[in-house]
C-alpha cells in the first residue's frame, strides 16, 4: 500500500511540477527508466513466488539504475555510445519479458 501511495505521490508531482532533464542527461534517462522497470517485474516475481526482500529489491533497483547508466556513458566515451544503449536495452527487454511471462504463468496458473 505505501509503495502505492508513493507512486501516485511521485506521479501527480511529475505532472504538476513538470521537471525538465538537462541535455547532458537525456541519453540516460531512458535506459535509467528499462532498468527501474526490469527491477519493478523483477520485484513482482519475486513477491509472486514469496521471496521478496526490500533490501534486495532496493539494491537491486538502484544497482540497475547505476550499471545501466554507467555502460552507456562508457560507450558514449568510446565513441559507441547507441550501440551499447540498444545492447543494455535488449539485455534488460529479455529480462522484462521473461519476468512477465513468470508473473503470467503464476497469475493464470500456467
Amino acid at each position: 500500500m505505501i509503495a502505492f501511495v508513493g507512486l501516485v505521490i511521485g506521479v501527480v508531482a511529475g505532472l504538476v511540477l513538470q521537471p525538465t532533464v538537462p541535455v547532458s542527461l537525456q541519453p540516460y534517462l531512458p535506459i535509467a527508466v528499462v532498468a527501474a522497470l526490469d527491477a519493478l517485474f523483477g520485484g513482482l516475481r519475486a513477491k509472486l513466488d514469496g521471496l521478496f526482500d526490500d533490501r534486495v529489491f532496493l539494491v537491486s533497483f538502484l544497482s540497475n539504475v547505476v550499471v545501466a547508466a554507467l555502460i552507456v556513458f562508457l560507450g558514449d566515451q568510446l565513441g559507441v555510445g547507441s550501440q551499447l544503449s540498444t545492447a543494455v536495452v535488449v539485455v534488460l527487454g529479455i529480462r522484462i519479458f521473461s519476468n512477465a511471462a513468470a508473473i503470467r504463468r503464476h497469475v493464470f496458473k500456467a
